[in-house]
């Protein structure tokens, strides 16, 4: 708690630090800083708070609404941030849950890709009831992902290549196979020019939590069941037991009696289901249709987030 913390309070400072160096105001005043110190300070000082306070009415609270707006217009800026961090949430526990067996999944893009693919295509192609829709294109795109890294798996079990380097490979594959679907009757979006497909059909919309016009949607609770789920199967499941022992010691685990080319591929179909699942908050919540951007870099991002949570669900 204390590292964190004090990781929380450095960031601050340094950020201050950078923020004050390169304002040009605290520049201009740095010149004649030994006949009037103060000015240097309190030009800084300004450029500081300002950014800090900025941030913060972005992020969390906007103050400045008019007297006729809601408290929900209010809380705005709060709904995007969760908005943003549902995504975030899946694809750092994609990442971390593959530390945690010894493997490094760069692939979480592609599996997204993958994940938004099949679950784009039941939504906008599937016509079922409400729910049950819903409930169809999260599994689809769930098992869009795990597929994806199963291969990583399957090829890291059998071979021995290494993940990070199939992983990659695989990023590619993905992200090009969904520009060829994009430019494909069916998918494409008709009497359109540009690479975007049809539109997502409203009964496979991830619901919005609050009234209009706050935008996080049931997305952010899944996320958080998935890493409740993580977190139980880590701590309490044979299974999680299993692959913490291959990421500790493979040789140990192997003498023990464990199948460590079994619990790569495990490792990895549970990785890149959560990274599926991170797709289909993209696709089924935060836009209602494809495109090639739609990743939005979240599998990358996803990295430094499970390091700065180290690969634990709960600080993910």
């Amino acid at each position: 708690i204390v590292v964190t913390a004090l990781s929380f309070v450095l960031s601050i400072v340094v950020g201050g630090l950078l923020i004050g160096v390169t304002d040009t105001p605290t520049r201009k005043a740095a010149r004649y800083f030994f006949a009037s110190p103060g000015t240097t300070f309190s030009k800084a000082w300004d450029a500081i708070s300002r950014a800090y306070i900025a941030l913060f009415e972005g992020s969390i609270f906007d103050p400045h609404i008019s007297s006729h707006a809601s408290v929900w217009q209010a809380l705005n800026p709060l709904s995007d941030t969760l908005l943003n961090a549902t995504p975030l949430i899946l694809a750092g526990l994609a990442v971390g849950r593959a530390f945690r067996a010894g493997l490094f999944n760069i692939g979480v893009q592609g599996q997204l890709i993958m994940g938004v693919i099949f679950a784009g295509y039941v939504g906008l192609a599937w016509h079922l009831p409400v729910g049950v829709h819903l409930a169809v294109a999260l599994v689809a795109g769930t098992l869009g992902g795990a597929i994806w890294a199963g291969i990583a798996g399957w090829l890291k079990s059998r071979t021995g290549a290494h993940e990070v380097i199939t992983t990659i490979m695989l990023n590619y594959v993905a992200y090009y196979l969904l520009g060829y679907l994009l430019s494909e009757n069916g998918f494409k979006r008709s009497g359109s020019n540009q690479a975007i497909s049809r539109i997502v059909d409203s009964n496979a919309r991830l619901p919005t939590l609050f009234p209009a016009p706050l935008r996080v949607h049931a997305g952010l609770i899944v996320a958080l069941v998935a890493a409740g789920i993580v977190s139980w199967l880590l701590t309490r499941s044979r299974v999680g037991f299993q692959l913490r022992a291959v990421g500790a010691n493979q040789n140990a685990a192997r003498t023990a009696g464990m199948s460590v080319g079994r619990n790569y591929i495990v490792a990895l179909v549970i990785s890149g289901a959560l990274a599926g699942l991170a797709g289909c908050s993209q696709i089924l919540g935060t836009n209602t249709s494809i495109t090639q951007d739609i990743d939005a870099g979240i599998g990358f991002t996803g990295i430094t987030v499970a390091l700065l949570g180290r690969a634990n669900p709960g600080a993910t």
